[in-house]
């Protein structure tokens, strides 16, 4: 398979390069440029089949020009030791829990395969690379527990003053590892500008082979792809009717990769989703990306420290512009429902559902209408562990999950004892001194 630009089709790169490269230079962002048809494969998948092996599966279906079946097979099974996990709640309705990793954070799957695929790269053409990534907390925690012991990678995480988490001595690459921790003297919004600024600085960037972990990195992403065949081979021998996902908007990852899923054959009848700044809801109950009003090349670059992926979203109807409101169902959600959505979990199933998890359940209750008309089953995907948004079901519920021992343990705060920084060539000097 290829891999093309949102904002030039005639852009194709193999999937080496996209992953390396991380971001066209035409500012766009790196999408498949053609999906195979793996129904027959999808089909025949059944619930003894591993999520390792859905995964090994489908990469070797999205990069099979570049490796063998054996390499991709091995790239799975060494980034997922840990899978999700699909549960039926009742006749019509069932949990996806993409939590079930060391930081609870359904982020781990797609930081993992990444990490995976790029040391598999790098090993091959003999090269190094080094992530810039800003973190608050599970990116950085994932990051570094997947880099641990890998030769080719490093990664450079800044933080905001104290918001260090889930790193251990061993990890600072002044220790010998490959982790250079850099807290900043401003808030998260600062980190990310300073990542921008380096990234828009090219020598530096070729100097230090710098890419991301976050989802503006093709690689991130399409392992969120993997969760939603894995769901059907559970479902398929529990459900007749059609089947409707129902997950929470974030930059709009899941969304893209659940489609990006169907692309490839994957039976679904459609995602639904709260609605946003960007996705709304039309006079006659259609969806509508405002974005869309605005032409590409009036747009500017995308964003490599806090990406979206709304443009990947619009491509994917780019040539059928009518499909949208026959696929993708967004609900306006309010406060007050989003609350009454997570007592009703509770209540009904003893779910604690954190706010995302919440909104998206509340979207899937005001769509109920497209799925009363088949007797569709509903799959409410749950991104994150509930204990990690405590606070949000504390005060619904009155009650709130406790933090598992692997998850606290995984992103324990961390001190580095180093000096704060304030601006990107101060980080760029920290690099130059460091590596």
């Amino acid at each position: 398979m290829k891999f093309t630009s949102t904002r030039d089709s005639s852009v194709s790169v193999n999937f080496s390069q996209a992953v390396l490269d991380c971001m066209p230079q035409d500012g766009g962002l790196y999408i498949p440029q053609d999906f195979a048809d793996l129904r027959r494969w999808i089909l025949y998948t059944n619930e003894n089949t591993t999520f390792a092996s859905i995964a090994g599966a489908l990469t070797s279906a999205f990069i099979n020009n570049e490796f063998s079946p054996i390499i991709c097979e091995t790239i799975a099974t060494k980034a997922f030791p840990f899978s999700p996990k699909l549960r039926k709640i009742d006749e019509r309705l069932f949990t996806l829990e993409l939590y079930h990793t060391p930081t609870g954070s359904h982020k781990e799957f797609g930081i993992s395969y990444l990490v995976n695929c790029l040391e598999t790269i790098l090993t091959m053409k003999g090269s190094t690379a080094t992530f810039l990534d800003a973190s608050v907390g599970e990116l950085g925690a994932s990051l570094a527990r997947v880099i641990r012991g890998k030769k080719n990678i490093k990664a450079v995480l800044l933080y905001p003053r104290g918001f260090i988490r889930g790193l251990s001595e061993e990890d600072f690459i002044w220790n010998g590892g490959n982790v250079l921790p850099i807290e900043v003297d401003g808030s998260e919004h600062v980190c990310h500008e300073i990542v921008r600024e380096i990234y828009a600085n090219r020598s530096i960037v070729e100097k230090y082979n710098l890419t991301v972990a976050n989802t503006a990195n093709i690689g991130r992403l399409l392992a969120q792809t993997f969760f939603y065949p894995y769901a059907f081979s559970r479902l398929k021998n529990q459900v007749s009717g059609d089947i409707f996902y129902s997950m929470p908007c974030g930059n709009y990852s899941n969304l893209v990769a659940g489609l990006y899923g169907w692309r490839l054959s994957l039976p679904a009848n459609g995602f639904i989703c709260p609605t946003t700044d960007e996705i709304k809801v039309d006079l006659a109950g259609n969806c509508e990306i405002m974005d869309s009003i605005v032409e590409l090349e009036k747009r500017g670059n995308a964003d490599p420290s806090s990406p979206s992926n709304l443009e990947r979203f619009e491509e994917i109807f780019a040539s059928n512009p009518l499909m949208l409101k026959h696929f993708v169902y967004p609900a306006q959600v309010s406060k007050e429902e989003t609350e009454q959505a997570c007592r009703k979990l509770f209540n009904d199933y003893n779910i604690f559902a954190n706010k995302s998890t919440s909104r998206a359940y509340a979207a899937a209750l005001k769509r109920k209408e497209i799925m009363d008309e088949d007797d569709a089953s509903l799959v409410l995907v749950m991104r994150d562990h509930p204990a990690l948004n405590s606070e949000y079901i504390r005060h619904t519920l009155g009650t709130a999950p406790e933090m598992p021992e692997r998850i606290s343990n995984a992103l324990m705060h961390t001190t580095i004892n180093r000096p704060c920084v304030s601006s990107a060539m101060e980080v760029i000097l920290t690099m130059a001194d460091e590596f």
